[in-house]
């Protein structure tokens, strides 16, 4: 059974270069460790920029004017899905500017390279759309993953380029390596029960309708039924659900552990019990040629959705450029931003505003307007490590053969992916990417983020290896180099109360129909189906603004 969302094809390397993160200077291994012979980068998000918006009044005055009708803060999915929207819907490119504070736009679904392939840096696999989700599949469409609609059924065809290649997952699980990501080998009959038991409930909240006539679980998380039966359910956390329920199997409390820090970055005991319920009965894909349980995936991850997005626009993009400071005018707002390269500020002059910056940028960001502007609402953060692995060769242990999703039973990370599954290629003809994943999900973000920041690259390297190497033993020497991203704010999770509370649909009302927002806080979840959601939102809103 297939049940957890992924992300990543084969896409031509040419063409996604605006998204592929540069290298940050050449780290090296300890000597003397059996890893010095390692090099690679260690980066991530521009924090560094980021943190001008702490003192912003040290950042030189404007000394240019430019004038636009939109102007779009943040260059992550929503902003991307907004820009595009904004433009299809009738906007000159020369009316909508789209300021991105790092080097390149994307978010969480950047995406990097090296001389052997591309691979992804953070998001990296879309499920196949619920069939509803009508302008999700519009833009698949354009960006060519889906190729036509079946005439009989109507579903659509999608190009089997991009679907994940068999085999798709596996788990390491008392020494071996078994097919899909279920604990089975060597599990208790009883547990296999409880396990059952679930997937039959799962089952049944998948097809539940609520008294309103509305899905119980659906994405986006806007189409879900308000119906108390289910909203009770974000009141409590998964682990008390589960208890009360009585699943008590330590393989399936694994599983569904492991399932929520893949796609929340947080632990069962954090999580809502709807939000962990979401993240399998939500699942609704159909096609002609695929299921809800198959994915959508390519060798750099989402980079190849946010690059398609950059591309379905022509609207400009202005890259390490920092917003810094919001003014309230007669004729809109204005909006002061900082070039980082070329070290001067342009004000510039906007008739509606988009901020589809995170909830913890927006918050600095709206210091200089009047109170009623500001949108409080706390998100917990988890920091996030990528480790990229370039390998000559994968030692294999008995099991299933290397698959595009692999799991360590038991271990802190979720795995890794091997970014290079969906091309056409000789077993060992050519070097591996392997992208692991290691969510933090500490009770202290904050904590937890300042250690992060203050590890080095050599202890990432270390700390993934050492999980590695359990599986694949002798695995180290044949690592060629090691590219290492720090996510310190991570994704927003979907604590007891986040999704169902007052706050969240409070923090996405515009503001003096001027200033409109856009991001995946704002849903509770950071998935790409939900960043294009907001993105397509905020746009309607403004353009409904007149």
């Amino acid at each position: 059974m297939h049940s957890r969302r992924h992300f990543l094809q084969r896409a031509a390397l040419s063409g996604a270069g605006l998204l592929l993160a540069p290298l940050a200077g050449l780290h090296s291994c300890a000597p003397g460790t059996g890893r010095s012979h390692i090099r690679g980068s260690l980066h991530g998000a521009n924090h560094a920029t980021g943190h001008l918006l702490r003192d912003p009044a040290r950042l030189p005055a404007p000394t240019r004017t430019q004038t636009v009708e939109v102007l779009i803060v943040g260059g992550g999915i929503a902003g991307l899905a907004a820009r595009r929207e904004l433009q299809r819907q009738g906007l000159r490119s020369e009316q909508v500017l789209l300021v991105e504070l790092d080097e390149a736009p994307g978010g969480n679904s950047r995406a990097g390279r090296n001389a052997s392939a591309a691979y992804p840096w953070g998001a990296h696999y879309l499920p196949v759309p619920d069939p509803r989700n009508h302008a999700l599949l519009g833009f698949l469409q354009e960006a060519g993953v889906i190729t036509g609609l079946d005439p009989a059924s109507g579903l659509p065809i999608y190009n089997e380029y991009h679907l994940c290649h068999d085999p798709e997952e596996r788990l390491y699980l008392r020494g071996q390596w078994q097919n899909g990501l279920v604990p089975e080998l060597g599990v208790p009959a009883e547990e296999k029960q409880q396990i059952a038991r679930f997937f039959q409930l799962i089952e049944e909240l998948r097809k539940a309708v609520g008294q309103d006539g509305r899905d119980a679980f659906r994405i986006p998380v806007q189409e879900c039924s308000r119906d108390p039966q289910f909203r009770r359910l974000d009141e409590q956390s998964f682990d008390a659900y589960l208890d009360a329920q009585g699943f008590s199997s330590p393989h399936l409390r694994w599983y569904l552990n492991y399932s929520c820090q893949d796609d929340y970055g947080a632990t069962t005991a954090q999580v809502s019990a709807w939000a962990g319920l979401h993240y399998f009965a939500a699942r609704k894909g159909r096609a002609h040629n695929a299921t809800a349980a198959d994915v959508l995936t390519w060798p750099e991850g989402n980079g190849f959705l946010a690059e398609q997005l950059r591309r379905q626009a022509t609207s400009p993009i202005l890259p390490n450029t920092v917003a810094y400071a919001l003014h309230d005018t007669a004729e809109g707002l204005t909006v002061d931003c900082y070039d980082v390269v070329q070290h001067r500020s342009t004000r510039v002059q906007a008739r509606r505003v988009i901020m589809a910056t995170p909830l913890f940028i927006t918050e600095r960001l709206l210091t200089t307007l009047p109170a009623a502007a500001h949108r409080a609402l706390p998100c917990h953060r988890a920091p996030w490590v990528v480790v990229n692995l370039t390998v000559t060769e994968l030692p294999q242990g008995p099991g299933q053969p290397l698959s595009w999703d692999n799991v360590l039973y038991g271990t802190d990370s979720v795995g890794y992916v091997s970014a290079r599954h969906q091309e056409l290629r000789q077993p060992g003809a050519e070097p591996l990417v392997l992208t692991w994943y290691l969510p933090l999900p500490a009770l202290d973000p904050i904590a937890a983020r300042r250690q992060a920041y203050q590890t080095s690259y050599d202890e990432w390297v270390r700390r993934a290896l050492a999980e590695l190497e359990t599986a694949h033993p002798g695995l180290t020497p044949l690592v060629q180099r090691a590219d290492v991203w720090v996510w310190g704010h991570g994704m927003v999770a979907p604590t007891p109360g986040f999704v169902w509370g007052a706050a969240r649909p409070a923090a996405a009302q515009p503001w003096q129909q001027k200033l409109f927002f856009a991001h995946t806080d704002l849903s509770g979840m950071s998935i790409f189906e939900e960043g294009f959601y907001q993105g397509l939102r905020a746009a309607g809103e403004v353009l409904a603004a007149g």
